[in-house]
């Protein structure tokens, strides 16, 4: 279950005035932001979630822009896993507005595309919408609920998967980003059909280790259950400061340092987040939070850290006075599944070899201490470790 535009249907339930206008949520459209989703209204100018804020203005001058308010997208995302969780405890949340459950036949008692259909009234009833993909597997339930939207549902009937993916183009396919999907059609491999008819040798040999894994998701095949343990739901750090920060530098570095401190959790617990969080405290105690659904789990810093000074910048001008800056991960995954195989251009990826240099770090700082070898960014001689609170 996907839903559709989840924080612009909710601003537009808010304040009926935007219903049927183009909504973009996200980052001041004069300065550095960036879109956090939009309305449909506005898709059909071409703007799209995570798009800079300044294009996105270029493609639609005419958008109404608000400001994200993430408390209020989170009750209404708790209302909609109330719903889901009457349904079957089998629930796995992999955002806050998107989740997997087990429905499979005779667990419930109720056909899965009837509970796919009560499902989607009963979220109506709140509001707001979503779109359904019901599959016999993960990938396959994944890809068919992004098939019909807006409130759609796409039913894949057991036996007919292949089929279904076979035409979809190979981007479609979770963990086939861009820098993959281009590699893969300089080969040729446009579309899914082409993936699938790869055996494991020569996947291994394009691809890489995970290549015979990702050919054989190409085929509808996805043998991972819904994972419904809650347990992290989250792993955070919070840094308060002893006076107000203003200034740029300073509250990137302490920014740094948390991202370092939860990518080493994550490592530990071997987990890897799609869903990254900021947290701001100003000095008249209001407290924002950004949010950012990454394509592809991870577990390094060094991929975390971009994204959350994006988030950083989007939401906070320097010589606004800060009292408390938090990072947080959560849409867990095994840290095992890295399935963003390739950087930029023909450039082979060097991820195994960053989570190795980490890995090594995290054994250095568990010998000596953490300040005992810390990135250049993170390093604050002037003022004492931070005291952070981990949730």
């Amino acid at each position: 279950m996907d839903m559709d535009a989840f924080f612009a249907s909710v601003e537009q339930l808010d304040h009926p005035e935007l219903r049927g206008k183009p909504v973009i949520v996200g980052g001041d459209p004069t300065r550095r932001g960036v879109v956090s989703t939009c309305s449909y209204e506005a898709r059909v100018f071409g703007v799209h979630s995570a798009m800079p804020s300044s294009q996105a203005t270029r493609l639609c001058p005419d958008a109404i822009w608000v400001t994200s308010h993430f408390g209020r997208y989170g009750e209404m995302s708790r209302k909609v896993r109330d719903i889901l969780e009457t349904i079957t405890p089998d629930v796995e949340p992999t955002s806050i507005d998107e989740a997997y459950l087990d429905v499979t036949p005779g667990a419930t008692g109720e056909h899965p595309v009837s509970i796919a259909r009560r499902i989607q009234a009963e979220v109506d009833l709140l509001g707001v919408s979503c779109s359904i993909g019901v599959a016999s597997c993960k990938t396959v339930a994944k890809i068919a609920s992004d098939h019909e939207k807006p409130h759609g549902i796409t039913v894949v009937w057991p036996g007919d998967e292949a089929g279904f993916l076979a035409p979809l183009r190979v981007g479609v396919l979770p963990g086939v980003g861009k820098s993959t999907g281009d590699r893969l059609a300089k080969l040729g491999i446009k579309r899914l059909s082409d993936l699938a008819a790869m055996d494991d040798t020569s996947a291994r040999q394009v691809l890489g280790r995970f290549g015979p894994d990702l050919t054989a998701r190409a085929r509808g095949i996805d043998s991972r259950p819904v994972h419904y343990d809650r347990d992290p739901k989250s792993v955070s750090n919070e840094h308060t400061f002893s006076v107000d920060v203003r200034e740029r530098e300073e509250v990137e570095r302490a920014l740094s340092a948390l991202v370092t401190k939860v990518a080493g959790r994550l490592r530990k617990d071997g987990l890897a987040a799609r869903t990254l969080t900021v947290k701001l405290r100003y000095s008249d105690f209001t407290t924002p939070t950004i949010q950012r659904t990454i394509e592809v789990a991870t577990d390094l810093e060094d991929e975390m850290l971009p994204v959350a000074v994006a988030l950083l910048r989007s939401a906070w001008t320097p010589g606004a006075g800060l009292r408390l800056l938090g990072f947080g991960t959560s849409g867990f995954e095994e840290s095992a599944v890295q399935l963003d195989l390739f950087a930029e251009g023909d450039q082979v990826d060097l991820r195994p070899q960053r989570k190795a240099l980490a890995e090594g770090l995290d054994a250095v700082k568990k010998r000596f201490g953490d300040s005992a070898i810390q990135r250049g960014l993170a390093a604050m001689p002037e003022r004492p470790d931070p005291d952070t609170h981990p949730s």
